[in-house]
């Protein structure tokens, strides 16, 4: 038994888990911060934090792209990354800011971002470099710090916000311990075309719950990012393996991911029969009928693995132009397609609406590996002479 749990491929497996499981506390800050805002501002207030929170996930998409993505999507680098001291400091005085106005909505839309940012940041470099250990302190600040918000809101409080970020600002701490590497140096074209990938592809959603919330008003606007955010647990082991393919191809973590994704569908489903979902959100959730959207949701977000795969290998190969290219084409279909299901007044033919792009996409992506792959075949064909071919 020891000799097996010994194998390195049991070890990597094992820390995959382990690592993997983190994202939890990544993924509850959106729905903790919902969660206390619908029990301590006005609705119209919780509509616009709502629409925030999605512009502090796209701000955090972006900032990720441009520090820890565009470094492991480098060809000539060793694509190592770091997680930037000026980040760091930024988020700590982000923190301090909602902690000492946690009555002001205008603070927290403003630190919304920061604070994302910081997190998907620091976790991608955490997982990226196998930084496990730190990475286990810094999820459970996070995970212990959204779990006291929620539990004091409920409980009547205002001041549930605060642990919220002051678990943030544990875990910033933590991933500012300083690592014996250095990050790699950005190739200039590189790294724009990356930043420009994840921005093209991340402002789809605080467009769409702009619409939201000016087609059918806060109420949908809030649901949407519940569903949405509650969805997002499934993203978790699909971001998981983004990060990990594009350091390098890995079997095992493709495994543990697809096995992570099962369960947290059944997860969700059991907390949402169980009403966990309306006790958490309240009246934003109970507005109308949450499961079908909710089971379309898991749909639209289980598929984003068939993009994943021919993504990360494009990316690899050093092809971001054309995954640029790819995946703006992507991001219009989505937003027009959803754009079109808002006509139906129905939150559930919205997700559908993604869930069909989310397909279609992969499908794209799919074809465009093949041709790269047998061009660069080719190439490499044309290049070899005889005495190549009888070395």
């Amino acid at each position: 038994m020891t000799n097996r749990l010994s194998h390195p491929r049991v070890r990597h497996a094992a820390l995959s888990v382990v690592s993997l499981a983190g994202g939890v506390s990544l993924a509850v800050i959106p729905a903790a911060t919902l969660a206390i805002s619908a029990r301590i501002f006005t609705l119209a207030e919780t509509g616009v934090i709502a629409v925030a929170i999605m512009v502090a996930t796209f701000v955090g998409q972006v900032t990720f792209a441009a520090v820890v993505e565009s470094r492991l999507s480098s060809r000539a680098a060793d694509r190592r990354v770091t997680f930037p001291v000026w980040l760091a400091v930024t988020s700590l005085a982000a923190a301090l800011g909602v902690a000492l106005n946690y009555r002001n909505p205008v603070v927290l839309c403003v630190a919304l971002p920061v604070l994302v940012a910081s997190l998907e940041v620091g976790r991608g470099v955490s997982v990226a470099e196998r930084l496990d250990r730190r990475e286990i302190w810094a999820s459970a600040s996070v995970g212990a710090g959204a779990l006291i918000g929620v539990l004091s809101a409920f409980a009547g409080f205002d001041w549930g916000l605060i642990p919220v970020v002051a678990g943030i600002f544990a875990a910033t701490c933590v991933r500012s311990i300083p690592v014996p590497h250095v990050a790699s140096h950005r190739e200039g074209a590189a790294t724009a075309w990356v930043v420009a990938d994840v921005g093209i592809t991340g402002i789809v959603f605080p467009l769409l719950n702009t619409l939201i919330l000016t087609v059918l008003g806060p109420a949908d606007a809030v649901l949407f990012t519940a569903i949405s955010t509650v969805s997002g647990l499934l993203a978790i082991p699909l971001n998981f393996l983004r990060l990990r393919l594009l350091k390098e191809h890995s079997r095992s973590d493709v495994w543990v991911s697809v096995g992570s994704l099962v369960l947290a569908v059944m997860a969700l489903l059991v907390f949402e029969v169980l009403g966990f979902f309306s006790l958490l959100f309240g009246s934003s959730w109970t507005i109308q009928s949450t499961l079908l959207p909710l089971l379309v949701a898991c749909a639209w977000r289980a598929a984003s693995l068939a993009p994943t795969l021919p993504f990360t290998a494009l990316r690899r190969m050093g092809h971001a132009r054309l995954v640029t290219t790819l995946r703006a084409g992507a991001s219009a279909l989505s937003f027009l397609l959803a754009g079109l299901a808002l006509l139906s007044q129905n939150i559930a033919w919205v997700f559908a609406a993604l869930f069909l792009a989310e397909l279609l996409s992969g499908a794209v992506y799919e074809i465009a590996r093949r041709r790269v792959v047998r061009a660069e075949a080719l190439g490499e064909s044309d290049r070899a002479t005889p005495q190549d071919g009888l070395a």
